[in-house]
Order: C-alpha cells, then structure tokens, then sequence
C-alpha cells in the first residue's frame, strides 16, 4: 500500500508539483478567509482578471511580470473603490464591470501586441511544469505573505467584523483595505504564474469557505483553510498521476468535493446533520 504513495515521487516533476501545491494550496485560503467572511469573493475573481492587461504590457515592454501584473490588478481594486465612493452603484455591479472591462483591456492589448503571452497557460495553467526556481520565488512571497498576515492580523480582524468601530478607534481603515487588497493581488499573481487562475481562485475560495462551515474563529478557520488547500492540492497530483487527468482540474475538483462534503455533514451547519425543527403537532382542545 505505500508504494501508492512513494512511487510518483521517482519523478522530479511530481515532488515539484507537491512542493508547488502545498505552498499555494496553504497560503491561498488564508488571505481568501477574509474575503469569505467580509462576502467580497467574486473580488477574487475580478482581480485575477483584472491582472491580464498589466501581465501582457509587462510582457510587450520587457519587464517584471510581478511588476506589470500587480499595478494592473490595484488599479482594478481602485476602479471599483472609486466607483462606489463617486455613485450608488452596488459593489457587486462596480465588480461585473470592472472584471468585463479589464479582461476584454487584456484580450485587446494581447492581440494588438502581438505578444507571445501564453493565455491559456494563464488560465488553466501547469503545476507540472514548476521548476526549482519558481518554488524558491514562491517560498520569498508565500513568507512574505504570511509575516504580513501576522502581524496586521488584529487590525485586519477589527476591519473585517467591524469597519465602524475600527474608523471610531483611529485605525487606517483605507490603508488596511488597500493592503488587503495588495495580499489578495500578490497571492493571486504567485498562484497564475504557478498553477493559473482558475485554480489560484479555487484554492482561495473554496479551502476557506468549507472551514468556513466548519469553524467560526476567523483564526482557526484560516488554519483549517490552509489545511485543506494543502491537502487538496496533495490529493490531485496523485489522482491525475494515476487516473491521467488534468493536474489543476483535478485539484479544484478536490476542493469542491470537501465543500460538498463540509455543506452536507459539517456538525454545526451541515445540512444532514443539523438538528431538525420540531414540527408543530394539531392543535388540542
């Protein structure tokens, strides 16, 4: 039986992946549990599509990735921060649109530039495919992410459950939420990059809200979060090595399934194992 676990890893490419996938796997729900709990998850997916037009100038102009990518993604978090602030139009609304408007910005650029930019590569991308390299890249700012967590993480967590008291108590409210949004957009950049945007949303969204239902600490939901991300991303490297599917399908796959599985069984919320109402029995005169 324990050579089902040892034998994938004689490749190289396999400890790769597992290395790669541990590390976004755990860091992408901790940063995604704020956005669960403050409801703002479809900004997730607005910043990663927001990300395409700073990715394919930075590419045409030679620069950073991570440079082009994460002026392009705080630029769209500013569109949608002014949007509200300037008209009564809904946070929801300011996000369809400012994730419409950037994505097509980044398909128009990507065609008139004639760059070489890999778009499906972004999408969907390959954990199969990571090298050395980029483990290392992604161990600096996976760090560097997790010290900031830690010490911003009372301050965040005053933000989180009570925005009017932290402005009533003198915190930076505008400047937590920009930082926030600046670890949302770099955990995204380091999850394209390695294992493309769908699954760099997946690991964000889907890990924390399943602890989500199984938790109600901010704190442990984000250990349980990161749990569960590692272990999703474990799961899928072996099951596409033995049953020859696709990596990064395979691990988003996993995710849902521990949702499923959280929504139907979790103890406290899960929707076979809450306790039943008691039916109102007929009147008796």
């Amino acid at each position: 039986m324990l050579h089902v676990l040892t034998d994938p890893l004689a490749y190289e490419f396999i400890r790769y992946a597992l290395l790669m996938g541990l590390l976004i796997g755990g860091v992408c729900p901790i940063i995604g549990s704020y956005l669960v709990v403050q409801r703002l998850t479809l900004l997730g997916d607005v910043i990663a599509h927001a990300l395409l037009p700073g990715l394919v100038l930075a590419h045409f102009w030679g620069i950073a990735f991570i440079l082009g990518a994460f002026i392009s993604g705080m630029l769209g978090t500013g569109l949608i921060t002014w949007i509200r602030a300037q008209s009564r139009i809904k946070i929801d609304a300011a996000m369809a649109l400012t994730f419409a408007s950037f994505f097509a910005l980044g398909i128009v650029l990507l065609s008139t530039l004639n760059t070489q930019l890999d778009l499906d590569g972004l999408l969907f991308g390959d954990i199969l495919s990571v090298t050395a390299e980029e483990i290392r890249q992604a161990v600096i700012l996976a760090v560097g992410l997790l010290v900031l967590v830690g010490l911003f993480y009372r301050p965040l967590l005053f933000l989180t459950f009570d925005r009017l008291g932290a402005e009533a108590m003198g915190l930076p409210v505008s400047w937590l939420n920009a930082g926030l949004m600046a670890a949302v957009t770099l955990t995204l950049i380091l999850g394209m990059q390695m294992v493309g945007v769908i699954l760099a949303i997946a690991l964000m969204v889907g890990p924390a809200t399943t602890a989500y239902l199984l938790v109600k600490e901010l704190h442990q939901m984000m250990l349980i979060g990161s749990g569960l991300g590692a272990a999703a991303s474990v799961i899928g490297v072996y099951l596409s090595y033995y049953l020859d599917l696709p990596t990064g399908p395979a691990i988003a796959l996993v995710v849902f399934t521990l949702f499923l599985l959280a929504l139907l069984f979790s103890p406290s919320q899960g929707i076979f194992t809450q306790p039943k109402l008691a039916q109102p029995g007929p009147n008796r005169r």
